[in-house]
């Protein structure tokens, strides 16, 4: 198959998530050139939960190999669902995160069907990455023993020179703050939501210091972050607040706890005002050293011709399940720029490159 052509094709679908009706015309655009490949398609559904597309080559849940990706997107204008490639850059919504990459694990499936590699292989794609991944977990839950060897995740994209080998961990809390209303123009009577709120916000930001585009980098970025996602407290401009609330993103290296992170929040509360963590995962960590890692390094580097090195991030990914089940996960992914933006783009030549990657890593595990 054409990799880049089939980017194109579902960079046309506008599978912005939520928008189910678009997301199963992309499922089955998909479904239908593996009709006759000789690979099982399923479409995992769930009531109030967005679907899952399941291929693979043997009928098993104790896989070789895994690819992770989604098919879903973050709006855009129409004009962006409509891909160009312009100075060997390919532009539009999806180009980098990470339509292209799905089709690059499409490519990787017709790759061990036609050769009939000796592999067990199969991709899974979501189609909520974007909104929190329900879809997968929900996919995951119902396949509780479900587990791979090794598992590709190509949704790290930016830098085809850089093998991720961290990502942060993930964790939403919410903080509520309960007032007591009284008018505006005698404060005294009311207990002001907003302000404990902002207090508390305050006692988090000793911790966890603000950082900015506008502001010194700090020397080292491998530490935990938090960013206050939103604020919402109040109604009317003459009533003292009797609530507010705050959802808060915070980024944990593997070196920090939900259990710490817990008693710092303790410590920023104050009277009427409480916490919740909403959601948690884990880091993703893998040992650079690896042998597969290394292997798929070794190839990377000699079809690229340049030297690789890795790197870290603080962005979750969907392979963090799959570590947790004992996977060796290798996140790898093409160049581009403008994730979630106007200008986003992919260079086309990286997509062809981690496709021709992965097919000679598959070789290499196969014993061809």
């Amino acid at each position: 198959m054409d990799v880049i052509k089939t980017a194109q094709d579902l960079i046309r679908f506008r599978t912005e998530t939520g928008n189910i009706a678009e997301i199963k015309k992309c499922f089955k655009y998909v479904s239908d050139m593996f009709a006759d490949s000789g690979a099982l398609v399923d479409v995992f559904e769930k009531p109030n939960i967005a679907p899952v597309l399941f291929l693979r080559n043997v009928d098993t849940e104790d896989f070789d190999v895994l690819v992770l990706g989604h098919l879903d997107v973050v709006p855009a204008e129409d004009k962006m669902f409509e891909p160009y490639v312009k100075d060997g850059k390919m532009f539009g919504r999806g180009t980098l995160d990470m339509k292209s990459f799905a089709a690059v694990a499409m490519s990787s499936m017709f790759h061990v069907l036609q050769n009939k590699l000796n592999i067990k292989f199969g991709v899974i794609l979501s189609s909520d990455e974007e909104k929190g991944s329900k879809g997968t977990e929900a996919f995951l839950e119902a396949h509780p023993n479900m587990k791979s060897k090794i598992v590709l995740d190509n949704d790290v994209g930016g830098n085809i020179l850089r093998i991720v080998s961290k990502c942060k961990n993930p964790v939403f809390v919410k903080i509520e703050s309960v007032g007591k209303e009284a008018h505006g123009s005698t404060p005294w009577e009311g207990i002001d939501a907003n302000e404990n709120l902002l207090t508390v916000l305050n006692n988090i930001r000793k911790i966890y210091p603000y950082f900015s585009k506008n502001l010194p980098m700090p020397e080292n970025t491998w530490i935990d972050t938090v960013h206050i996602a939103t604020i919402n407290g109040g109604q009317v401009s003459n009533v003292i607040s009797n609530y507010a609330e705050a959802l808060l993103d915070f980024r944990l290296i593997e070196t920090s706890s939900v259990a710490n992170l817990e008693k710092n929040l303790a410590a920023c509360m104050v009277d009427g005002v409480t916490y919740r963590i909403a959601s948690s995962s884990v880091p993703v960590v893998m040992d650079e050293n690896n042998p597969y890692i290394q292997d798929y390094k070794n190839f990377a580097e000699a079809i690229l011709g340049q030297k690789i090195e890795f790197e870290q991030i603080g962005g979750a990914t969907d392979s963090r399940a799959f570590a947790e089940r004992g996977s060796i996960v290798i996140m790898h992914s093409g160049t581009g720029e403008g994730m979630h933006a106007k200008d986003e783009y992919v260079v086309v030549d990286s997509v062809e490159k981690i496709a021709e990657i992965q097919k000679k890593f598959l070789d290499k595990l196969a014993g061809k």
